[in-house]
């Protein structure tokens, strides 16, 4: 059994980056740093009925609802972009992940949760940045918020950042 086991600080770290949506390729994207823990959800919904000719509920698998759900400490430039009030068409990087969510821009994301010579694997798809709300307090005196991306669509598994 091969267990996924991130170490923070070495190359097999995860990462996650964001691009616009649409975008070929991952050169402008921004990597976010700062990551305290991913929840990767894929929860399929379920269709019930009652039969009269039968005891037991009958069930059939629908539509999924996706999304990544994470924490990070607020780096300045990656929460709130480079340009203030950046637009919907401007790079990730200008509208920082408040702008985008603000914005309403659909992104493309790639999630890289393992890494070695043999078996590479990034998660990515393309939807929404949601939920942002960011606290500070004084037993933890730097801002942390949580934030999903809302998945629109299905996820894509792959060896290789696609």
């Amino acid at each position: 059994m091969a267990y996924i086991s991130p170490a923070p600080g070495t190359a097999s770290q995860v990462v996650l980056k964001v691009e616009l949506s649409g975008t070929s390729g991952w050169t402008t994207a921004l990597t976010v740093p700062g990551l305290q823990n991913i929840t990767v959800n894929a929860a399929n919904d379920v269709f019930t009925w009652s039969q009269l000719d039968t005891t037991a509920k009958q069930q059939v698998a629908t539509t999924s609802t996706n999304s990544l759900g994470m924490s990070l400490v607020v780096d300045d430039a990656t929460f709130f972009g480079t340009t203030l009030n950046a637009g919907q068409t401007d790079t990730v990087a200008l509208q920082g992940l408040m702008g985008l969510s603000r914005n309403k821009t659909k992104i493309k994301f790639s999630l890289k949760m393992v890494e070695n010579s043999s078996s590479d694997r990034y998660l990515s798809g393309v939807g929404y940045i949601t939920g942002l709300a960011p606290t500070v307090s004084a037993d933890s005196p730097v801002w942390v918020t949580p934030i999903t991306i809302t998945v629109s669509g299905e996820y894509a598994v792959a060896a290789t950042e696609s």
